[in-house]
């Protein structure tokens, strides 16, 4: 029961009233779309919940995507092939394989040049767009990424946050022997400190305002931690970082989005080093841009990542990384609603749903 393409178990939020932001959770089964002849049908198996997910749940918008016609979410992916499209080759039914969740729409100057993140794209679970917490799933069949078999589907699905990680660390040019400032101890500052340490940062620290993440950090491998008190300048953190790394750092992954978390990003950088922005905070905020530019401190963003699948599996193949400590509750599709609330309430790193009903292990 429940593995047949009839049976399409999926979670769709709706949203039911104009009054109250917060969607409605819906267990509904859905149509199978049949595949293109570039796109591949595929047996979901384990979908993680991104922060991103409860937002839309919570908030039925994050900035200009607003929720308005009945959404399936979910982004962060890895199921089997069971059907493919006439021009597939590189894939067959039978073969696993981690789902990348955004594609482009056109072949602009930025997917010729390799950026194709910044082309307009389909991406999972962002309206319009459906996402793939179902049983079945269709998408681009080039975008689906074969996994080793020492690889299992949840550090297949942990590859999409992993990639905001190794983009993150690519676009900061962390190196050899480089000292580094993570601001955030949440599943994207864990990622890119796992990033960080296989692209040879020799001393990482890694800062939260919770005890509780910065131990997790710790055990992944952080060099030091430092849990940040509500009332404390930047300024003061910026100067407790020197203390703990011996030196200022050289890159700052700031994955927290907070006003206060870029102004000590921006005063603890060493000078010609660089300050990367992942979290997404308030629209404008207020920064000491002065202070970066005369110590020549170059300030970068991110926008999701780009070729990153064939460089996480490598990486999580030969066991250069290792993710699946970050996994720490599991919940079948149809406890979907208690999943979302564990994660609301920041309960454990990462809930991993399991769509499958005859395989709900790791």
């Amino acid at each position: 029961m429940g593995n047949s393409e009839n049976e399409n178990l999926s979670v769709v939020l709706y949203k039911r009233r104009e009054e109250k932001p917060q969607c409605d959770i819906v267990l509904e089964n859905r149509p199978v779309r049949e595949p293109a002849g570039d796109e591949v049908v595929l047996k979901m198996n384990s979908v993680g919940i991104c922060g991103s997910d409860v937002h839309y749940w919570l908030n039925g918008r994050i900035g200009d995507f607003i929720v308005k016609e009945p959404m399936v979410i979910g982004h962060e992916a890895a199921g089997t092939v069971v059907r493919c499209g006439k021009d597939v080759k590189h894939l067959k039914p039978g073969d696993r394989v981690a789902i990348e969740p955004g594609y482009p729409l056109c072949s602009d100057e930025f997917s010729k040049s390799g950026r194709y993140n910044l082309s307009p794209v389909y991406f999972c679970a962002t309206p319009p767009d459906h996402g793939n917490l179902q049983r079945f799933y269709t998408h681009k069949g080039s975008f689906c990424h074969k996994l080793p078999d020492n690889v299992s589907f949840e550090e297949g699905a942990l590859i999409e946050p992993l990639s905001v990680g190794i983009h993150a660390c690519r676009r900061a040019q962390i190196g050899l022997g480089h000292r580094v400032l993570i601001c955030g101890a949440g599943p994207i500052g864990l990622v890119s400190l796992l990033s960080a340490k296989a692209m040879g940062a020799a001393s990482i620290v890694v800062t939260d305002l919770s005890s509780n993440r910065l131990d997790k950090a710790k055990e992944l491998g952080a060099n030091f931690t430092y849990q940040i008190k509500l009332d404390e300048k930047p300024q003061d953190v910026a100067k407790k970082i020197e203390e703990i790394l011996g030196g200022m750092p050289d890159r700052t992954i700031e994955c927290t989005g907070a006003e206060s978390a870029v102004q000590t990003g921006i005063y603890a950088t060493k000078s010609g080093g660089c300050l990367l922005l992942v979290g997404m905070g308030p629209q404008n905020v207020t920064v000491p841009l002065v202070n970066a530019a005369v110590r020549e401190v170059d300030i970068k963003g991110v926008f999701r990542y780009c070729n990153t699948w064939p460089t996480a599996i490598s990486m999580l193949a030969s066991g250069q990384i290792n993710v699946k400590p970050l996994v720490t509750h599991r919940f079948p599709l149809e406890k979907s609603q208690e999943a979302f609330e564990y994660t609301r309430d920041g309960k454990g790193i990462k809930v991993m749903l399991k769509c499958d009903p005859e395989d709900q292990g790791a």
